[in-house]
């Protein structure tokens, strides 16, 4: 297919797990009725954002990938007819948790899964406590749709996960994403820090030719103000949408993807890698070391 609607979901969350997954169900139903064929769901989208505190007790809200919330968007997927991209906290076993995206196709068949590969520890993004770093490598899901690509939130700022994703055969990046503003900073600080977030991700469109869907969460929790600020990009980094930064939405848009292909001939960054001379990025620093 050369054309695919994508839908994003950007909503606020409590701390009741199935009520967020029952709204997030009925936001990929409203979806759906407006075109939607692939539905990409926000970064941990069952829960609040508890990676704001270290707290054992929010292991508790960790479950099997695939599990329940899967085997109930799976259902949801097969009856509409639609891709949906489930971000979850996965408990793997007695004391291994990652940060994991799950695709389900659109005849509700589970695809697979990614593990966020890079993990954040900040103030109020206390992620390392949470979440083994990814072991499955980068991933990319043939759906009946697109094929795609899927990475996480902390990932997007590294130009890397999204060239390796790209040269898998993404045709779409997608990036669910929990992140926001610290309410005791000023508005400057802010705006500096949400254009840096876009800018990064718009740079990978640009870079690897492809589009670029980023879903963020809305509301105020624990401190942080999350920024909303959902959009979409082509392949040369043209936003053809951004959400609002503290509004519920539910958008579609159309995606050429033959744009991949007209960029990739005009601008071919691709042709003219020199990969002969990549090596030294697999070391940490080139400080002789």
């Amino acid at each position: 297919m050369s054309k695919v609607n994508v839908g994003i979901v950007q909503m606020s969350c409590v701390a009741d797990k199935q009520q967020n997954l029952q709204k997030a169900i009925v936001k990929v139903r409203e979806a759906a009725a407006k075109g939607a064929q692939i539905v990409c769901l926000q970064e941990l989208f069952t829960s609040l954002y508890f990676c704001d505190e270290e707290n054992y007790d929010n292991f508790k809200l960790a479950e099997a990938i695939p599990g329940p919330s899967t085997d109930e968007l799976s259902k949801v997927a097969a009856e509409l007819g639609v891709v949906i991209i489930a971000s979850l906290f996965e408990k793997r076993a007695q004391g291994v948790y990652h940060n994991t995206t799950a695709v389900l196709d659109a005849d509700g068949a589970y695809l697979g899964k990614y593990r966020k590969m890079h993990i954040p520890d900040d103030p109020g993004f206390y992620e390392k406590f949470y979440f083994t770093p990814g072991d499955l490598g980068y991933k990319v899901f043939k759906t009946k749709f697109a094929t795609i690509g899927v990475l996480i939130c902390w990932d997007q700022w590294y130009p890397e996960a999204a060239r390796i994703t790209a040269l898998m055969g993404a045709e779409i990046l997608f990036y669910p994403t929990a992140i926001g503003w610290a309410t005791t900073q000023d508005e400057a600080t802010n705006t500096k820090q949400y254009n840096a977030w876009q800018t990064i991700q718009r740079s990978h469109a640009v870079a690897n030719g492809v589009h670029v869907v980023s879903v963020n969460r809305v509301g105020e929790e624990a401190g942080v103000k999350f920024w909303g600020g959902s959009f979409f990009a082509d392949p040369f980094g043209e936003l053809l949408h951004q959400t609002t930064v503290e509004e519920e939405e539910v958008i579609v848009k159309e995606l050429d993807l033959n744009k991949s292909d007209y960029y990739r001939s005009h601008w071919p960054f691709l042709r003219d890698r020199r990969i002969d001379s990549y090596q030294p990025i697999t070391k940490r620093l080139l400080d002789n070391d």
